[in-house]
């Protein structure tokens, strides 16, 4: 049965990348709240430019089979789904291909698909889109590198503004075309692996000369070809798995550049973490990486799983002007309202609690019972915002819910300790005391024990206030009464016995948490005539 695209389910867009060795989907629902939900994500080899960059620079007709069986299947998918929205484009091999316009006319004749073909300034621009959105930059810049079959494209840049793009023909199939006979098994020669870097700085030298005067500290690389070095490296250093955001050093790529050399091409497709389909052109695409990275002076990569179709959702999102993306918001802000709006929360009540939350964290550290810092403070917002998405799936242990769909979701922007953090706070937003036996909290240290309780106090004082989600209580300020007490003076708009109720449930928690007692003052005032 297909999925429903009516008004009343949102819309669903597809998003594909046809890139020189991968094509990749992306389906999404896109939500009348303005989140999104992913609906299908894939990724085929297709291997498009094999073949072609040689001197008559022709798509192979082996090649473009492959291409449209696969995007046959892509567009069957988008069928199924009710896609409303088909939105392709078609990178370096098709880009550069005398035979382009064939494939294209193949392509609307066979699956109907209308291919758009990217310029390489473009490309690097959604690159740029995909990886920044995925990451929490702050007021911080980073350089973004992304290694394909035909192409390598670099971006330098903070959150939503790009400083520099540009795009180079060094991909991993082209220079293996360049440099290697088809499916060459002997291992690499020293001398012809410092050919191959000579090549990638000759072509790349004002990049490299423009880039060395930038702050390359924090560098993030994508695509397959990142994703399958680090995935070796992680298996050779740590012995697991590639995981987001996992960094690299450039002595281990070197390193790693150096085995592979070593290696006939049968023993490369066993070198633990390498995908055998990449074997015969990871040398070239590893050659790109390291030469990069060294002459431009980067230290280390972060390995962002994140590629161009994301590009081309954020691109979309924002272009409609949906929700947070076309805002400036930050990384962290848009995942937590994604996940927040997908489950259908009520945002008035979450903006309420958040506030409340806020100016009590604030009261606290004047009054010198709390000192925590902005980080905490951050976390404590969020937290406030995703307490109550447990009653998504039941109303009933929905804290329980909410520690689960805040810790397993993988929202960007946030680190592993974040997001415990996070669940933690959202789960003891009501009654439970945070105790070291709690199986949540068994890896926690003492501050950070600390850390929880008093802010889940806070969140679930602040949540208290607002208990009929009406918004009565406007404004919250802690003021110390005596050593052993402070006041909580409550400013509200109407009828408040309900708030004042579940506060006092929380009298005893304020205590173990902060050290002092606390009273509620309340403070009753007119609601505003309508003018």
């Amino acid at each position: 049965m297909a999925e429903n695209s009516s008004p009343d389910f949102g819309r669903v867009v597809s998003f594909m990348d046809v890139g020189t060795n991968s094509a990749r989907l992306l389906m999404v629902r896109i939500n009348p709240n303005h989140s999104y939900t992913v609906l299908t994500s894939q990724k085929e080899v297709v291997r498009l430019g094999e073949g072609e960059f040689s001197d008559d620079e022709v798509l192979q007709p082996e090649a473009m089979q492959r291409a449209l069986d696969v995007l046959s299947r892509f567009s069957a998918l988008a069928k199924h789904y009710q896609a409303t929205e088909v939105i392709a484009v078609a990178t370096s091999a098709t880009r550069e291909a005398n035979n382009q316009a064939d494939f294209l006319k193949m392509l609307m004749k066979e699956c109907n698909l209308e291919l758009r073909v990217i310029s390489g300034k473009e490309e690097a621009r959604l690159v740029y889109l995909g990886v920044s959105s995925g990451v929490d930059l702050a007021d911080t810049k980073a350089m973004f590198i992304d290694i394909g079959g035909g192409s390598t494209e670099l971006a330098y840049g903070g959150q939503h503004q790009y400083d520099y793009l540009d795009m180079f023909k060094l991909g991993a199939i082209r220079l293996t075309q360049l440099y290697f006979l088809p499916g060459e098994p002997e291992p690499v020669a020293p001398s012809r692996y410092a050919l191959i870097k000579n090549y990638v700085r000759n072509t790349a030298i004002r990049a490299i000369n423009r880039l060395r005067e930038e702050d390359t500290s924090i560098c993030y690389g994508s695509s397959g070809t990142i994703m399958n070095i680090g995935e070796m490296i992680m298996q050779r250093s740590e012995k697991r798995r590639l995981v987001r955001d996992d960094v690299v050093s450039l002595e281990q790529i070197k390193e790693l550049a150096a085995h592979l050399c070593s290696l006939s091409l049968e023993d490369r497709r066993k070198v633990p973490g390498m995908n055998p389909e990449r074997a015969d052109i990871i040398v070239s695409g590893i050659a790109v990486l390291e030469t990069l990275l060294t002459e431009i002076g980067v230290k280390q990569i972060c390995i962002s799983e994140r590629s161009l179709r994301d590009g081309l959702l954020v691109d979309y999102l924002g272009r409609m002007g949906i929700g947070a993306y076309a805002e400036q918001m930050s990384t962290r802000e848009r995942s937590v309202l994604q996940l927040a709006r997908s489950c259908h929360f009520d945002e008035h009540h979450a903006n309420t609690v958040a506030a409340l939350s806020d100016q009590m964290f604030e009261g606290l550290r004047e009054c010198r019972l709390l000192t925590l810092g902005e980080e905490e403070r951050e976390l404590l917002h969020y937290a406030c915002l995703l307490h109550d998405i447990g009653t998504f799936l039941s109303y009933t242990n929905h804290d329980q819910h909410s520690y689960y769909l805040v810790k397993n979701t993988d929202m960007l922007g946030f680190d592993q300790k974040e997001l415990e953090m996070m669940a933690v706070v959202s789960m003891f937003h009501r009654k439970s005391w945070p105790k070291r036996s709690c199986p949540e909290l068994a890896e926690f240290d003492d501050e950070r024990l600390a850390c929880v309780r008093q802010l889940a106090v806070i969140l679930r004082i602040a949540e208290s206030l607002d208990r009929t989600h009406m918004d009565v209580v406007k404004q919250v300020r802690i003021e110390p009464i005596d050593k052993k007490r402070v006041a909580l003076m409550a400013r509200a708009e109407g009828d408040c016995q309900l708030e004042a109720w579940g506060t006092s449930n929380h009298v005893n928690s304020f205590r173990k948490a902060f050290g002092r007692s606390v009273e509620l003052r309340i403070e009753q005032v007119d609601a505003p005539s309508a003018s």
